[in-house]
């Protein structure tokens, strides 16, 4: 699989695997036994991906412990990014909600690395911005693991723009994760300028719009009581009707190119800037091949043309999260104290 290069060096296969579903994800229990999560992600890796994320959050803690038994006999062939910023006893404070305290980070980077079984973390996330720590007081602690090396790369995911400014000023920021797909793109109005102006990777989660990119979802899909995707507004009713207009040209296009409509929305990513790191996730060893052999899709030029059309005048209808988890996206840091 081509390579392609994040902010500060960080050089990635450019499609990743984003592994929080082996543990559990969108309202859904658990994931597949541990011995088939270890497995797939050997796939992966055989299959060209040397970019895999994961964070302390995701299970709690076992995704990475999963993530580190996969990849300890490959270590020195893939990159692992990982993120702090929740609240967890084993860092050191009352567990719920966001922290990023400089000595909780200091902390949390020792459990990862052991989880991980790694000495050094190649990319290391704020996982969401803390309403409480100044990210000058983030970006300098993680600066400090950079030094001992013990962290490659800092990154920061859903930030907002002017905190992404202000981060960068104090420790250069390789990447920032964020949504971003042909089914959600808010972060081109805001974050993107402010990436390529600084010369900021973009590795966007969710880059199959939580499924419905795929084709599997239509206006007849229910979905179990504790799948969050049941309570998003762009999922509901008149909503997901109209949304699936895009889903429809997709299946189109990718029918005349001999690919699958997953394969479109990741070409269209990458389509976008070669800056850009999708990291679709999945249980499933057939989709796994599926968005991995998206990388080697060639659209002409005038399909290239279509796909962008079609993302640019299809309008999507209803917001991507609940309220209260959107609330903890694109949030502003606090400014340090005078």
């Amino acid at each position: 699989m081509r390579q392609r290069t994040l902010g500060t060096g960080l050089t990635v296969s450019e499609i990743g695997y984003g592994c929080m579903s082996l543990t559990g994800a969108y309202g859904q229990s658990g994931g597949p036994a541990r011995a088939d999560a270890i497995a797939l992600i050997r796939r992966a890796a055989e299959l060209g991906v040397t970019f895999f994320d994961t964070a302390e959050v995701y299970g709690p803690f076992t995704n990475e412990d999963i993530v580190g038994e996969a990849l300890q006999p490959i270590r020195d062939q893939v990159r692992i990014a990982t993120k702090f910023g929740f609240a967890f006893a084993e860092n050191g404070v009352e567990p719920g909600g966001l922290c990023s305290r400089p000595d909780s980070i200091r902390r949390a980077v020792e459990h990862s690395l052991r989880r991980l079984r790694t000495d050094h973390i190649d990319l290391y996330y704020q996982h969401r911005v803390d309403p409480q720590v100044p990210i000058e007081d983030v970006a300098g602690t993680v600066r400090e693991l950079i030094e001992a090396g013990k962290v490659g790369h800092f990154g920061l995911s859903e930030a907002a723009a002017a905190t992404v400014r202000r981060a960068h000023a104090v420790q250069p920021v390789a990447a920032v994760q964020s949504e971003y797909s042909m089914w959600w793109r808010d972060r081109e109005q805001d974050t993107i300028p402010v990436l390529a102006e600084l010369g900021i990777g973009l590795v966007p989660y969710s880059p199959l719009g939580k499924g419905f990119l795929t084709g599997a979802i239509d206006a007849t899909t229910t979905f179990a009581d504790s799948d969050f995707r049941g309570q998003t507004p762009r999922f509901q009713g008149e909503a997901l009707e109209a949304n699936l207009a895009l889903v429809d040209v997709l299946k189109r296009l990718a029918a005349r190119a001999g690919a699958t409509p997953a394969q479109l929305a990741l070409a269209w990513l990458l389509d976008r800037q070669p800056w850009i790191v999708p990291i679709p996730g999945t249980k499933n060893p057939q989709r796994m091949a599926e968005n991995t052999a998206a990388a080697a899709v060639q659209l002409s030029e005038e399909q290239l043309a279509e796909l962008r059309a079609a993302a640019d005048q299809i309008k999507i209808i209803g917001a991507r999260y609940p309220e209260a988890q959107d609330a903890m996206t694109n949030r502003e840091a606090p400014l340090p104290t005078p």
